[in-house]
């Protein structure tokens, strides 16, 4: 099957929750000039979830790997939004009309628009359905 163009793979690194661990994961991605380009951790029962947009993902998962982190691959999209009131509720009207549940997102705020990163339950449904609303997809291109 083709890649779709819209599909991000988004580098998700399991860690223990204490001091110096995101440093690490920062060190490594910086010794391999590895740039990070949006991010966000979640934290559950002492453990951490790094979730790394990044400019080369199979470089950093095979650096981080190495270095012993559990480091997982992750489809995910990402939305151009209206940098104002009302950006983030255009896409999710969008989403929750098509019946796509958001398991998780993060957000930017960039030159030109916000961007909202999205785990949906259906990546090609997703895609779909913000196309069809009028929504606007970023390349993956962007992203590597």
């Amino acid at each position: 099957m083709k890649e779709n163009k819209f599909v991000i793979k988004q580098i998700s690194v399991f860690s223990e929750n204490k001091p110096g661990r995101l440093a690490a994961i920062a060190r490594a991605l910086q010794e391999e000039k590895i740039n990070i380009m949006a991010f966000s951790i979640a934290e559950a029962d002492g453990f951490g979830v790094v979730r790394a947009l990044v400019d080369k993902p199979k470089k950093a998962h095979e650096k981080l790997g190495k270095l012993g982190f559990n480091v997982a691959f992750t489809d995910v999209i990402a939305v151009q939004m209206k940098d104002e009131p009302g950006g983030l509720y255009e896409t999710a009207r969008i989403l929750g009309e098509g019946q796509i549940n958001i398991e998780y997102a993060y957000a930017y705020s960039g030159k030109e628009a916000a961007v909202l990163i999205l785990r949906v339950d259906n990546v090609e449904a997703a895609i779909a359905a913000i196309q069809k609303g009028g929504g606007t997809l970023i390349e993956s291109s962007l992203f590597q």
